[in-house]
């Protein structure tokens, strides 16, 4: 008899990409449960020319949004975090900037 419930699995990783590489250029936007009511919006697959710009965007952000947040860089993968339920206005902010389209976003989370 084996345990099946275990299987650990990348919260990060693409359905049949590696890591790494975003093939499909889709963003994704994922809300995380911390400890109890506080949570956390991490944005993957966001390409940024350089990390200046990437420090540009999470400022931009943090000011918009009135919250903190940082870069995480794991992999060769940006992932940006910040903290609170931000799913809407990040999407909202990428749209506005033509950043990205609308079909090249993908929010995971409950709503």
């Amino acid at each position: 008899m084996s345990i099946q419930n275990f299987k650990s699995s990348d919260p990060f990783a693409l359905e049949g990409a590696s890591n790494s590489t975003n093939a499909a250029g889709i963003i994704h936007i994922r809300l995380q449960q911390r400890n109890g009511r506080k949570t956390l919006t991490t944005v993957a697959g966001l390409v940024v020319r350089h990390v200046k710009h990437e420090k540009a965007v999470l400022q931009k952000w943090k000011k918009e949004f009135c919250c903190n947040g940082t870069i995480i860089h794991d992999k060769g993968e940006t992932v940006f975090q910040l903290q609170g339920d931000h799913c809407e206005d990040i999407m909202k902010f990428l749209i506005s900037e033509e950043m990205a389209t609308k079909n090249q976003i993908k929010v995971h989370g409950w709503k």
